[in-house]
């Protein structure tokens, strides 16, 4: 995804366009989520990729899209935080499920795009195709969001290596 290519498309933004208004959502941007990433870049990617797969395969383009924004609506810094009854990886779809609850409704299938979207690190699945598109979306984007560094790193040094100055 081009960096602010969701900005353009009129069709995603009728969908997630009130949510992003949210100053819930908007808190997201002061969360870090990974290396190079907010919290709420990190949804909108999520959000936006997740969207586009769903229209493809003429899945629940709008539900995906907002199951996608709001999958990590909490704020915590989750590299810190630990919890006495259970992972971050169980815990926080809850609190995002329940924070969103508080200012928007969410549909059945919404509801478990959120809830499930850990799939893999919990061993409940998603019970549409729409949740696992963004279970699998998410992980793309943390993998590529993480490894980012290491890729621009390496790059540099290869650049280096092979004498390539610009």
């Amino acid at each position: 995804m081009k960096k602010d290519e969701w900005q353009q498309d009129q069709e995603y933004l009728s969908y997630v366009g009130e949510l992003l208004a949210r100053p819930e959502v908007q808190r997201l941007a002061n969360y870090k989520q990974h290396y190079f990433s907010n919290r709420l870049e990190h949804s909108i990617s999520v959000s936006y990729d997740s969207y586009r797969i769903a229209k493809r395969l003429n899945l629940n383009a709008r539900a995906t899209a907002r199951g996608g924004l709001l999958h990590d609506l909490f704020y915590y810094d989750w590299r810190t935080t630990k919890f006495s009854s259970g992972t971050h990886a169980w815990i926080h779809p809850r609190i995002a499920v329940r924070n969103a609850e508080k200012f928007t409704h969410l549909s059945k299938l919404e509801r478990d795009i959120i809830l499930k979207h850990m799939w893999g690190a919990t061993i409940a699945p998603p019970l549409y195709p729409e949740g696992y598109i963004v279970t699998l979306v998410d992980k793309y984007e943390a993998t590529s969001e993480f490894s980012r560094p290491l890729v621009v790193r390496y790059e540099k040094r290869l650049k280096r290596h092979l004498g390539i100055t610009n």
